[in-house]
């Protein structure tokens, strides 16, 4: 199997922890001589009952705000000049849902995301990932905490 796109799930909020993801989808693409996308999902207050709480610029200020945490971790990761040709992408909703429908826009043979010791904070782990997992048409990487 060929692969032509390596699309990389990260959760912006945790940036320590997904340098190993975004370093190890960086080497599995560069392997293949794949393109390389980054996700990170943020929640869409719009759609929910917290959404009452936000005002209408809230979700689009909170996407602004992760474009920018995602081309800052995917420099520190692997540096300015491959994060030139690195394809960012924000999703808007819930996790597994965002990163399934990437994958499939992007035609993505390998979805590399991490799995971390799940707490409140993690946001596209646990039954996200699990999720990612069981119904993604492409393969799935799991990196480990090290």
């Amino acid at each position: 199997m060929t692969i032509k796109t390596v699309l990389c799930a990260i959760d912006v909020t945790r940036p320590e922890t997904e340098l190993g993801v975004i370093q190890r989808a960086h080497k599995l693409a560069s392997a293949e001589g794949a393109q390389l996308d980054v996700i990170t999902v943020v929640p869409d207050y719009g759609m929910s009952v917290v959404g009452g709480y936000f005002d209408e610029s809230h979700t689009q200020k909170a996407v602004e705000q992760a474009k920018g945490l995602l081309t800052d971790i995917v420099t520190k990761a692997i540096g300015a000049e491959a994060n030139e040709t690195v394809r960012h992408i924000v999703g808007c909703g819930k996790a597994y849902q965002e990163v399934l429908r990437a994958s499939e826009k992007d035609n993505a043979d390998l979805i590399v995301l991490g799995a971390h010791d799940p707490d409140l904070s993690d946001y596209l782990l646990g039954p996200n990932a699990a999720r990612v997992v069981r119904h993604s048409k492409a393969s799935v990487y799991v990196v480990r905490d090290e």
